[in-house]
C-alpha cells in the first residue's frame, strides 16, 4: 500500500486542483491524479475569460451569473499577474438583439454582482476611432462593458503548486485504473507512465475527471449505467493581429450564438468558440472544417478585414463535460455545475459535472460543503495564489523594480515572467543583491533557470508543458525550440 488519505481527487483541471487545493488547506490529507499534464484538456482549451457570461442571462441563468460576476472581481485580486482586466465591445446590428434588450441585458451585468473594481458600460460610437475602419460600416453603436482574462492552464497550475505547499500530494501522469469502495475508505489503484501500479486508500473521493467523469464512476460503481454528461466541443482559431487596439469584440451571429475577437499574445488575436455535440475520443479533440468556416464567417460579418481558415497560425478545441439537462440545443445546455454525492453503502465519492473557470473556487466550497468540511472552514476567498502577492497596478507598475535583471534576460523576457509568475519571478532571475545565473538561453527568451524552475516547482515534463500550458511560447518561437526544450528535458531528467 502506497499512502493513506483523507481525500483523493481524479482530474487535474481547474475543478480538480481547486478542490485540492480548498482541503488541504483546510488541513486534509490529499492526493491529486491526473493521467496527463495539469490542464492538458478542457481547462487549457477555454476562450480564457474570467467573465460572468453574458449570453448566460437570456437562459434565466441569474444565480450562475450573479456568482460568476462576484467571483470575477475577487479572483482578480487573488493572481493579478495572470489575469487582467479587459473592456469588451458589443455592437448593435440590425435584425438581430434589439438596442433595448442589449441595453438591459448588460445594466443587469453592471448591477446584480455589487460591481467594485471594474468600470461600468458605456455606450460607443463605432464611427469613431479606435473602431471606424476595424468594423464594418453598417454598425454605428456599441455597447463597451468590462469583463477579464485569465491564463487558463497556469491558474490550474498555480492552484496545484498552492496545494502542494499546504501538503497535498500532486501526481500527474498518473491513471486511477481501479477503485474498490470498503464500508469506511476507498482502494484506488494507480498506474504512472512507466507502467508501474501502486494502491493507495482514501476516505473520500472526488471525481473531478471532466470529459471522464462517467467512466471514472463506472470504476467505483460498475453495476450502474453512467450517463450524464453531453460533451460540447468548443474550438478557437489564432490569427496574426487582426486590428490593432487594445479592445476586445463580442459579435452576434444569426443563429442566436456570439463569437469573441481578442487581443492575445501581443501579435495575435484570439478568434472563438463553437457549440458542437461531441461524441468521440476526448483524448483526441481538433477543430473540424467546418467549426473553421462558421468561426470565419462570424467575424467577417463583422469585421473590415476577412479572414480564411487557412490564415490562422494556430487553433485550439476542448469539449466542455456539461451536465446533460436535456435542453434541445448544445448553446442553451447549462454551464452551471451540478454534484452528485453517492455514499450508498460505503465510502463516499463526489462526482462534478459542468462548471467553469470563474466559478472554480465557488465550486471547490461547495465540494467541501457536501462533504462536510473535512474538518476544516473555508479559506481560499482571500488567500492569494502564488504570485498574487504584488502591489496594486499590473505587470507595466511592477517592471521599474525589475529592470536590473534586463541584462541577465532581457526587459521583454523580465516583463513576460512578470505575467506568469508575479512575485514568484524571484525564484527563476533572484534578486537585485543576489541575482541568478539565467544558465544557457535554449530558445529566444527561454533561459535555463525558468525550465529548472517549471521542472522542480510546477510539474512540467516536457516541451508541451511549457511551450502551451506553462507559456504560450509556442506562438513566438522558432520551429526547432520544441526539439532543443526536449532535449534538454532529457539531458537533465534525474
Amino acid at each position: 500500500m502506497d499512502g493513506a488519505y483523507d481525500l483523493l481527487v481524479i482530474g487535474g483541471g481547474i475543478n480538480g486542483a481547486g478542490i485540492a487545493r480548498d482541503a488541504a488547506g483546510r488541513g486534509a490529507k490529499v492526493l491529486l491524479v491526473e493521467k496527463d499534464d495539469l490542464a492538458s484538456h478542457t481547462s487549457s482549451a477555454s476562450t480564457k475569460l474570467v467573465h460572468g457570461g453574458l449570453r448566460y442571462l437570456e437562459h434565466y441563468e441569474f444565480r450562475l451569473v450573479r456568482e460568476s460576476l462576484i467571483e470575477r472581481e475577487r479572483l482578480l485580486g487573488l493572481a493579478p499577474h495572470i489575469i487582467r482586466p479587459l473592456r469588451f465591445v458589443l455592437p448593435h446590428d440590425k435584425g438581430l438583439r434589439p438596442k433595448w434588450m442589449l441595453r438591459l441585458g448588460l445594466f443587469l451585468y453592471d448591477h446584480i454582482s455589487g460591481r467594485k473594481v471594474l468600470p461600468p458600460t458605456s455606450v460607443v460610437n463605432l464611427r469613431d476611432a479606435p473602431h471606424a475602419g476595424v468594423l464594418e460600416d453598417r454598425l454605428i453603436t456599441g455597447y463597451e462593458y468590462s469583463d477579464c482574462w485569465v491564463e487558463d492552464a497556469r491558474l490550474v497550475v498555480l492552484n496545484a503548486l498552492d496545494a502542494k505547499e499546504r501538503g497535498a500530494d500532486i501526481r500527474t501522469r498518473t491513471e486511477c485504473i481501479g477503485l474498490e469502495r470498503h464500508a469506511d475508505h476507498w482502494t484506488a489503484r494507480l498506474r504512472d507512465t512507466s507502467g508501474t501500479e501502486s494502491e493507495i486508500t482514501a476516505n473520500v473521493v472526488v471525481n473531478a475527471a471532466g470529459p471522464w467523469v462517467d467512466a471514472v464512476l463506472g470504476k467505483a460503481i460498475p453495476a450502474e449505467r453512467h450517463q450524464n454528461l453531453r460533451l460540447v466541443k468548443g474550438s478557437h482559431l489564432v490569427f496574426p493581429k487582426l486590428y490593432e487596439h487594445d479592445r476586445c469584440y463580442i459579435f452576434q451571429n444569426g443563429d442566436g450564438r456570439i463569437v469573441f475577437a481578442i487581443p492575445y499574445e501581443r501579435e495575435f488575436t484570439l478568434v472563438g468558440t463553437t457549440d458542437v455535440l461531441f461524441t468521440g475520443d476526448a483524448d483526441r479533440i481538433a477543430i473540424s472544417d467546418e467549426e473553421s468556416r462558421y468561426i470565419c464567417d462570424a467575424i467577417n460579418e463583422y469585421l473590415c478585414v476577412d479572414v480564411t481558415p487557412e490564415q490562422a497560425v494556430w487553433s485550439y478545441a476542448g469539449v466542455r463535460p456539461l451536465y446533460d439537462d436535456k435542453s434541445a440545443s448544445n448553446s442553451t445546455v447549462t454551464r452551471d455545475y451540478v454534484f452528485e454525492l453517492d455514499d450508498r453503502g460505503g465510502a463516499p465519492i463526489l462526482s462534478i459535472f459542468g462548471g467553469k473557470i470563474t466559478t472554480f473556487r465557488k465550486l471547490a466550497e461547495h465540494a467541501l460543503e457536501k462533504l462536510g468540511g473535512l474538518g476544516g472552514a473555508a479559506w481560499t476567498g482571500d488567500a492569494v495564489l502564488p504570485g498574487g502577492d504584488m502591489p496594486a497596478g499590473g505587470p507595466a507598475d511592477w517592471l521599474p523594480a525589475y529592470e536590473w535583471a534586463a541584462d541577465r534576460f532581457g526587459a521583454a523576457t523580465v516583463e513576460r515572467l512578470l505575467r506568469a509568475y508575479g512575485s514568484r519571478i524571484e525564484a527563476i532571475i533572484g534578486t537585485q543583491d543576489n541575482p541568478a545565473d539565467p544558465g544557457e538561453q535554449i530558445a529566444p527568451g527561454l533561459f535555463e533557470a525558468e525550465l529548472h524552475y517549471l521542472r522542480n516547482v510546477e510539474f512540467a515534463h516536457s516541451a508541451e508543458d511549457v511551450l502551451w500550458r506553462r507559456s504560450k511560447l509556442g506562438l513566438h518561437l522558432p520551429a526547432d525550440a520544441p526539439a532543443k526544450i526536449a532535449d534538454w528535458f532529457a539531458q537533465t531528467r534525474t
